[in-house]
Formats: C-alpha cells, structure tokens, sequence
C-alpha cells in the first residue's frame, strides 16, 4: 500500500528524477531523509523500478518506427521470449483481442526494419504479422504521469 505522500514522490520522480534527494524533497516540503528512506521502500516494493533518461529516439536517427501484431500458433510464452531478445524491439505486449501479441519496434534504416520484421516470421509458431508504420510519435509513452487525483484503490 502507498500513501498520500508516497503518490506525490511517486509523481515528483516522474516529472523529473533529475536532482539531489536535498531539492526532491525540499519541493515536496519533507526532510531528505524521509525522502529517502520513503523512495528506497518504494524501490523494494517495485513501484519504482529504476531511472533513465527520456529519450528522443528520432533525433538519434530511430526513424522507422512500427507497432507489429503478432498472431500465434503455439507456446505464446516462447514465441514473445523471442521477440524481446530481437535488437530492435523496444517493448512487446501480451494483449487480448484479434492478435496473440504486439511488438513496438524502432530502426535506423529500412533494411533494419525489413530485416526485424522479416525476422519475426522466422520464429517458430509466428504465424503471421500486421505491421503498421508509424508516422509521428503523437504522446511519447515514457511521459505518462500517473494521476491519483480520483478514489481509485491504492496501488
């Protein structure tokens, strides 16, 4: 269970991890030990899973971009294991639907894309993709903030 003050470090990280515990927490008007001890739980509980840079894997020439459904025939579990270690893939989800998975992957090159794509349908129980390029990132995933503004159950 986290609390309230719990919600608004959770919240403060993902706007921005940048920063010493000292300017964290003086934001959050708490005393940076309490900030750390309360961040440290937070880690071992999983909430918090690590920190990283946000990215604009477009300026860094990831131009070709696409979001591949997967339809399987077989072990689902083996099929997305081999996906994710394929370079390329930035993230694979096991969703419901007309499609067994999804694949979210980002290339440098078209020959890149071809060949991620392309290899995909090598993997035994692949057995068949619907990829759809993407155009323009329209709202970049990793900034989602959560919002604990409503009464929803805590996490």
């Amino acid at each position: 269970m986290i609390d309230e003050l719990d919600k608004k470090i959770v919240q403060e990280i993902c706007r921005s991890s940048q920063g010493s515990y000292r300017q964290i927490a003086k934001r959050l008007g708490i005393h940076p030990t309490t900030l750390i001890q309360r961040v440290k739980h937070l880690e071992e509980q999983g909430v918090i899973k690590g920190y990283r840079a946000n990215v604009d894997y477009m300026k860094l020439g990831y131009e070709f971009m696409a979001i591949v459904h997967i339809y399987v025939e077989g072990d689902l579990m083996e099929v997305e294991k081999k996906i994710m270690e394929l370079t390329n893939v930035v993230a694979v989800f096991d969703v419901t639907g007309e499609c067994d998975s999804i694949a979210w992957v980002a290339c440098r090159s078209r020959e890149e894309f071809s060949s991620v794509v392309k290899g995909m349908l090598t993997i035994p129980g692949v057995k068949k993709t619907n990829t759809y390029v993407i155009l323009s990132l329209v709202k970049d995933p990793f900034k989602f903030l959560p919002d604990f503004s409503d009464s929803s159950p805590e996490a």
